[in-house]
């Protein structure tokens, strides 16, 4: 299934995309997309519904983050050895995690702001796992048997602040507005191998970024289960998993950063597609 949540901010319902690739509304069977919609049991109730007698929303209304109140935001960086070279940094030795402000939270086409006085502000499309069941201490073998679905993330990110302002990249990633997600939550019966997905990222119109995540140096299950000696993951919890090559930050002879008035498209064979413009700071 793709599970969507539509409407305006704040005012999202629940709904689903059929096969035909139209919207359909879920509010008259469940109120809400909600960490309780994400156990197999309650995934498996809501795939028997035929889709055919939902009602069809009319129009193209604004998607939300396809999870009511997602839980801990979670990141792992440098995650793909070409991304490592363009950014100068040695290939990792274990998962490097970090965390996403849950306010940086937004629907997966709504402006990205950039921060006050930012120069430096970026782009990454990545590949993002939403927890379904409780995981502690979880092996690698039992690891993806813990996961709701996927959904494409735009792990924004302003490189002075990662990098340059000390302490960890937290200050670098959690900005409003810097963590897109969606436009679906896909389930995992609709994604045999997350390690089989190509990935893509467009700045104005202009390729940057062309990826699969078959190139990650720590696969899904790797991630869950590593991520699970450290804290324990709970439904709606997301690991947004890494970016591949061809970021702002390693363009040459000269990085390219973000600006107002840019908009970047982005997507993930079977996850859908994101489009974001770019505004300056407010208030």
């Amino acid at each position: 299934m793709k599970l969507v949540r539509y409407g305006a901010k704040g005012k999202e319902k629940p709904g689903l995309i059929d096969k035909e690739g139209k919207l359909r509304d879920l509010s008259g069977v469940i109120a809400d997309i909600t960490n309780d919609q994400l156990s197999s049991a309650a995934l498996k109730k809501l795939a028997k519904i035929k889709t055919s007698t939902l009602p069809l929303v009319k129009g193209k209304p604004r998607f939300g983050v396809p999870i009511a109140k997602m839980g801990k935001f979670l990141a792992i960086g440098l995650n793909y050895s070409d991304h490592a070279a363009e950014a100068g940094m040695p290939i990792p030795k274990e998962p490097i995690m970090f965390y996403k402000a849950d306010t940086s939270l937004t629907g997966p086409n709504d402006n990205v702001m950039l921060p006050k006085g930012s120069k430096k502000s970026d782009w990454e499309v990545e590949l993002g796992i939403v927890i379904g069941k409780k995981a502690r201490y979880v092996s690698k073998k039992d690891a993806l048997k813990h996961v709701a679905g996927y959904c494409v993330v735009n792990d924004v990110s302003e490189r002075e602040y990662q990098i340059e302002r000390g302490g960890t990249w937290d200050k670098g990633k959690g900005c409003d507005t810097f963590g897109p997600v969606g436009p679906w939550l896909v389930t995992t019966d609709e994604i045999k191998d997350p390690q089989k997905l190509d990935m893509w990222l467009d700045l104005n119109g202009k390729r940057f970024q062309t990826g699969n995540t078959k190139t990650m140096i720590f696969d899904a299950a790797t991630i869950i289960s590593y991520v699970s000696e450290f804290t324990t993951l709970m439904p709606g919890d997301i690991i947004t998993t890494g970016t591949p090559p061809g970021v702002g930050m390693g363009v040459k002879p000269k990085p390219r950063f973000l600006k107002a008035g840019d908009v970047m498209t982005l997507g993930i064979d079977g996850l859908g597609q994101q489009t974001q413009k770019v505004v300056p700071f407010k208030k």
